[in-house]
């Protein structure tokens, strides 16, 4: 009876379990049976547990999205003061112009930190600063990619050897057109960062021996992966990442 009472008061929890309660109470002794409920209850949290842990993704060659196009989960709106609120429409993330910085930052566990390609598509809405502030790991550090700085015509990496965007040899002047989608590729491996901007590949820099860090300021809360945007109103879409043989 005390074995009945149980598998009756856990059935609810789904089919399996009354199944495994019926054949528990036709197979095992009666002070076993007094187990059942224990059983239950171990195999409930242990359940729980997995439901509410975060799903760190398992990297691969084969490309990984990191925005599902619907929401924002595995994201968090970047504590940026004064910053606008993202929102997903369409398939696109949209971040919006903000006091001054606005963006999102990954929640979703580890990140490779070498030998890994980043893609994604972003296009300027409206604003005069970088539409795109792509921070990510490298090795045991983070970079910002920034594209549209310093006005809205600097493209380059933030920082190499305390240098940022507008200052080191990744620099590049560019007539970044508004309403325009660009796509993006970072190439991130032991000895160098690559960066394709549409098909033109923009940026080829060696950082073996280098110091390769985040500009000193609120960027560091993007890390370490995140999207920024600066007084502008940005959209994003097709983000995604995948490893790349050494």
């Amino acid at each position: 009876m005390f074995a009945h009472f149980f598998c009756k008061s856990f059935c609810f929890l789904s089919p399996t379990f009354a199944l495994l309660c019926f054949r528990m109470t036709r197979a095992l002794n009666p002070i076993p049976i007094l187990l059942v409920p224990f059983v239950l209850l171990f195999t409930t949290a242990s359940l729980w547990a997995q439901t509410a842990a975060p799903s760190t993704n398992r990297w691969s060659t084969q490309w990984t999205p990191l925005f599902d196009g619907k929401t924002l989960t595995n994201w968090a709106m970047t504590d940026f003061a004064g910053h606008g609120e993202v929102s997903v429409e369409a398939g696109e993330m949209k971040i919006p112009t903000g006091d001054d910085l606005s963006g999102i930052t990954w929640t979703n566990g580890p990140l490779p930190k070498t030998n890994y390609e980043i893609s994604l598509d972003t296009v300027k809405v409206q604003g005069g600063d970088f539409f795109c502030g792509l921070t990510f790991p490298v090795a045991d550090s983070s970079c910002s990619l920034i594209v549209g700085g310093w006005g809205g015509g600097i493209v380059g990496l933030s920082s190499i050897d305390g240098l940022d965007a507008s200052e080191n040899e990744t620099s590049h002047s560019m007539a970044l057109e508004t309403g325009h989608w660009y796509h993006i590729v970072v190439r991130v491996t032991e000895k160098k960062i690559e960066v394709w901007l549409d098909k033109d590949k923009i940026i080829d820099v060696a950082t073996a021996g280098r110091k390769v860090a985040l500009r000193a300021g609120p960027i560091y809360l993007s890390a370490p992966l995140g999207i920024a945007t600066y007084a502008t109103t940005a959209k994003v879409k097709d983000f995604k990442l995948r490893l790349i043989e050494p």
